[in-house]
C-alpha cells in the first residue's frame, strides 16, 4: 500500500508518496492546481502502484477541488487535520518547513493515525450544505459577539444607568429599546457609531435566525431521528452530522467514542483504578455531545439523569459520572446514525484495485437505541 501525502495550495500542490509499512519515501512531485495539473498527479500516482491512498490536508476550499477530481477517478482519499502534523514535524528527522516537508509529514500522520480511522472524503452533497450553513452561522454569530461587546463598552459610556442583561442584545425588543434611547441622546460621534451597531445586529439576528431555520429543514430531511434524542437540537444535530463526516467509516462504537474524544483514557496505577478525561479527539464533536449530556442531566425522570445518578451512586464524581454518560450517548448516536445512513451510490467498477470493500448500512433499529430517546 502507497500513502500520498498531499500539501494543497491555492496555485499548487504537493505530493509525497511513502510505503504505509515502513514510511519509506518513493517520490515526490508538484503540480499546478488546475484540472491538467490534477490529471498529472492520477498518472504519477498510478505508475507507482495499484494500491493507493490519497492522504490530503484538511484545507476545505484549497483541498476541495483536489477531492472532487479524485473522486471523479475513482481514487480513495482521506482528510488529516492539521494538527496532527505537529507530533509528525516533531519526530521527523528532517528539519525546516517547505511543501515536500509538509507533505511528507501528512503522509506519515496518515500512517500514524490509521487510514481507516480518518476521514474518507465523498461526495455527500446533503451534509456538505448542512456544514457549509452551519459554519456560515458561526461565522456570524463570532461577529454578533464582537459587535455586542463593543456596543456594551459604548452603552456603559453614554447611559451609564442602563442594565443590560447577558444575553439581552440577542433579542430585536432590546434592541429596538437601546435604538430609542440612542435616537433621543445628543448625536455625537460615539452615539452615530452605537446606532449603526444597533442596525448591524439587528441584520446579524435575521440572518442567524434565516440560517438556523434552513438548518433545521435540512436536518428534518436528512436525519429526522437525531432530533427525537432528548437534547439534541437542530444545530446540535448539524454538528454531529458535519463533524461525524460518514458514520460508516467507523467499524465499531468504540472508534467513533475514540473520535469523539469521550472514550474513557485508563490512569491506574497499583491498587487505584480509574479512567480520566481524553482531551484528545474532535473537540467540536464532543462538545455536541457533551450539551446532549448536561440536557439529559437536567431532565428530570429522564433516562440520562437516572444513569448519572446510578454512576454516582457507585462513588464516582459527578464529572466521572457524566463522562460515562457522554461515552453511552455517543454509543447511541453511532448505533442510531448506522441505522439510518442511506446506502452509498453505486460506483463505477475501477480498473485498479484501490477501492475498499463497500460496507453495508445497517437496516432496522438498534438494539437498545430507545433508551436515550424521548
Amino acid at each position: 500500500m502507497i500513502v500520498i501525502g498531499v500539501d494543497p495550495h491555492k496555485s499548487s500542490h504537493t505530493a509525497v508518496a511513502v510505503d504505509a509499512r515502513t514510511g519509506k519515501l518513493i517520490g515526490a512531485k508538484t503540480v499546478r492546481a488546475r484540472d491538467h495539473g490534477h490529471d498529472e498527479l492520477v498518472r504519477w500516482s498510478r505508475s507507482l502502484g495499484t494500491e493507493r491512498v490519497f492522504a490530503i490536508e484538511d484545507c476545505r476550499h484549497v483541498s476541495g477541488g483536489l477531492e472532487r477530481f479524485l473522486l471523479g477517478r475513482a481514487e480513495r482519499v482521506v482528510r488529516v487535520s492539521p494538527k496532527l502534523m505537529a507530533g509528525e514535524r516533531g519526530v521527523t528527522r528532517q528539519r525546516g518547513k517547505s511543501d515536500e516537508i509538509d507533505a511528507l509529514s501528512v503522509a506519515r500522520a496518515a500512517v500514524r493515525e490509521g487510514l481507516e480511522s480518518l476521514p474518507c472524503a465523498r461526495l455527500d452533497q446533503p451534509t456538505l450544505e448542512i456544514k457549509l450553513l452551519l459554519d456560515h452561522r458561526e461565522d456570524l454569530v463570532g461577529e454578533r459577539t464582537r459587535a455586542q461587546n463593543r456596543l456594551r463598552w459604548h452603552l456603559h459610556d453614554l447611559i451609564p444607568e442602563l442594565e443590560v442583561p447577558a444575553g439581552a442584545l440577542d433579542r430585536l425588543c432590546w434592541l429596538d429599546k437601546v435604538a430609542r434611547k440612542l435616537a433621543r441622546s445628543e448625536q455625537t460621534t460615539r452615539v452615530r457609531v452605537s446606532r449603526s451597531l444597533v442596525r448591524r445586529l439587528r441584520e446579524l439576528a435575521r440572518e442567524c435566525s434565516a440560517l438556523e431555520s434552513d438548518i433545521a429543514r435540512l436536518v428534518r430531511e436528512h436525519t429526522p431521528e437525531l432530533l427525537s434524542v432528548q437534547g439534541c437540537g437542530a444545530l446540535t444535530a448539524a454538528k454531529l452530522l458535519a463533524e461525524t463526516a460518514g458514520v460508516d467509516r467507523f467499524a465499531s462504537e468504540a472508534r467513533f467514542a475514540r473520535h469523539a474524544g469521550v472514550a474513557p483514557v485508563p490512569v491506574s496505577s497499583g491498587r487505584r483504578q480509574r479512567h480520566r478525561l481524553d482531551r484528545g479527539g474532535n473537540r467540536q464533536l464532543n462538545c455536541a455531545l457533551h450539551r446532549i449530556a448536561v440536557v439529559q442531566a437536567r431532565t428530570p425522570g429522564h433516562f440520562g439523569a437516572a444513569y448519572l445518578a446510578a454512576r454516582q451512586a457507585e462513588g464516582k464524581s459527578q464529572l466521572d459520572a457524566l463522562r460515562c454518560l457522554k461515552r453511552h450517548i455517543a454509543r447511541t448516536i453511532w448505533k442510531l446514525l448506522r441505522a439510518t445512513e442511506p446506502a452509498p451510490p453505486a460506483k463505477p467498477r475501477p480498473t485498479i484495485q484501490s477501492l475498499p470493500p463497500a460496507v453495508s448500512p445497517v437496516t432496522g433499529a438498534a438494539p437498545g437505541l430507545m433508551r436515550c430517546l424521548t
